[in-house]
């Protein structure tokens, strides 16, 4: 995670926290004018329009005080929806037999993109069974992650 987003989920978990959800990840894409912060959050209930509208109005009245992010953005506050992005190795612990997407920043055992079953989770190292063959994963290696929803 990079710097600007550890500093992002470090102000804006209490608040969302006191609403009552969970801040499940932040990520902050830079485009200029154009870029985005998302702020994705959770609840075992699900998650409605109002609760986003609710923790974008907290967060936005944070944002604004605190100031982190000096230049132009828009705010998108959601569910992680279906196919829910990972922000750690401890989320994945929670969809274990599941199937992720992964997106390595270097390639091990010649894949950097590759789609495998979470099979094990052991502090910050995963084990995703990748066509019938373990493969080991330090999280800090990941770029992105995504949960592949099954449909049976």
């Amino acid at each position: 995670m990079a710097r600007i987003e550890q500093q992002l989920v470090s102000l804006l978990a209490p608040a969302v926290e006191a609403l009552g959800f969970t801040l499940w990840g932040v990520e902050f894409v830079r485009a200029g004018k154009h870029s985005t912060l998302r702020v994705y959050i959770d609840h075992e209930d699900g998650i409605s329009v109002d609760d986003c509208a609710d923790v974008s109005y907290q967060a936005s009245a944070l944002l604004d005080v605190e100031d982190p992010i000096k230049s132009e953005y828009f705010l998108e506050v959601s569910s992680p929806g279906m196919e829910r992005p990972f922000f750690s190795a401890a989320q994945m612990q929670q969809y274990l037999g599941e199937i992720a997407a992964v997106e390595l920043n270097v390639a091990q055992q010649n894949k950097r993109k590759f789609k495998g079953v979470i099979s094990k989770v052991e502090g910050d190292t995963v084990e995703f069974n990748v066509d019938g063959e373990p493969l080991l994963v330090n999280y800090s290696s990941v770029k992105k992650a995504h949960l592949v929803p099954q449909f049976n």
